[in-house]
């Protein structure tokens, strides 16, 4: 099955809809999966200012376009690259699954990540031992 690949963009920073379009279809190209689509805040007055204000419309429709492609996607203005991350990380096996018939991953919360074994050993040193 291998990884699950994700990527994000920052809309808002000069971006015209094309190059958009044609980052989902690189992006799908080469693998990826899980996109996310957000709004550029410029963090301070020394960081690169906003271009301007995508609006909602145009996350719907970059989201639409992604979906198009067969990636999942999170778009909106408030949306970051974590967002939702273990949701759509959840989604992504369980189409994986479908796809191959296999049956529904486990949930990551109850087990490891991606329904492995929790990792063990990795507790801190007690004041004993350290």
């Amino acid at each position: 099955a291998g990884l699950v690949t994700k990527s994000s963009l920052m809309l808002g920073l000069g971006e015209k809809a094309e190059e958009v379009h044609q980052a989902l279809r690189d992006l799908r190209d080469n693998g990826v999966e899980i996109v996310t689509f957000g709004q550029y805040l410029q963090p301070t007055k020394r960081h690169m200012k906003v271009d301007r204000y995508v609006t909602p419309e145009e996350f719907d429709e970059f989201r639409a376009a992604g979906e198009a492609l067969g990636l999942h996607v999170a778009s909106g203005p408030l949306v970051r690259s974590s967002y939702r991350a273990g949701d759509l990380f959840k989604e992504r096996l369980a189409l994986r699954a479908a796809a191959e018939g296999a049956p529904r991953p486990v949930d990551a919360g109850a087990t490891g990540f991606g329904g492995l074994p929790p990792v063990r050993g990795f507790a801190r040193p007690s004041a004993a031992t350290a």
